[in-house]
């Protein structure tokens, strides 16, 4: 298990969740473990295991019954600039124009028209959308709308980018060509990013470690080690290997 310093970027304390209604479902229980300045972390389990409440909780937008989450030592009270957030829905504004949409954090913010122009700019070019600025989401791909999201989310400069299945609803050629952008821009800017999916052989191609919880209350199970050299191939032997023991503990 991981440390609990707080010289780690991410925090995970102890968290628990519970809701109440007709009847009480514990959905997370003592879930705790750290992620290290610009490092990558892949979040896998089952269905129903709260992978997205999980999520949810430390992005600040869902509260714990129990334990706390602290980014770069500071407790998580909400939502905030110091976390991206990248969704499987696009949730882009489909009357704004890629440049707007990029820029609607830098409004919030209140930077200059110029100081948003130059920032707009150099995110699309991160993410190689430089000569879309000026379309709108629905004549783009889905690979594409989320690369307006991911430049959206990095556009703010959060100190953590969070990501929640958000290669989900593209088709497999996308997502691979999504996962060398991705692994690119990671290596560029030095973010560290956690990233939730159901996809084992995804989280091998992208995690330095893998946290692997299970359900029924959701808690972590082991926290997996990636050791494979980038590019990772999917043919290579220690990659179905490490991609094998991921599935065994999932379905354990």
């Amino acid at each position: 298990m991981a440390s609990m310093s707080d010289e780690r970027k991410v925090v995970v304390d102890g968290i628990g969740k519970r809701f109440e209604g007709r009847q009480t479902v514990q959905a997370l229980e003592a879930v705790s473990f750290g992620v290290d300045d610009g490092e990558f972390v892949c979040i896998v389990g089952p269905s129903g295991c709260g992978k997205t409440t999980l999520f949810r909780i430390i992005a600040g937008l869902e509260t714990a019954t129990s334990g706390e989450v602290r980014l770069a030592g500071k407790p998580v009270q909400g939502p905030g600039t110091d976390r991206g957030m990248v969704f499987q829905e696009y949730g882009l504004f489909p009357w704004r124009t890629v440049s707007g949409n990029v820029a609607f954090g830098l409004e919030q913010q209140g930077l200059s028209e110029h100081e948003r122009e130059e920032r707009v700019a150099e995110m699309l070019e991160l993410v190689g959308l430089g000569e879309f600025a000026d379309a709108y989401p629905k004549e783009l791909s889905g690979g594409m709308k989320q690369r307006v999201g991911i430049a959206r989310a990095l556009a703010v400069d959060p100190e953590t980018l969070l990501m929640d299945e958000p290669f989900g609803s593209v088709d497999a050629q996308t997502r691979g060509m999504l996962h060398e952008e991705l692994l690119s821009v990671w290596n560029e800017t030095g973010k560290t990013v956690l990233f939730v999916t159901h996809d084992v052989n995804e989280a091998v191609t992208l995690a330095d470690r893998i946290v692997v919880m299970a359900p029924s209350p959701g808690r972590v199970q082991e926290i997996v080690d990636v050791e494979l050299e980038r590019p990772r191939e999917r043919t290579d032997e220690a990659f179905a290997e490490g991609v094998e023991y991921v599935r065994r503990l999932i379905s354990d």
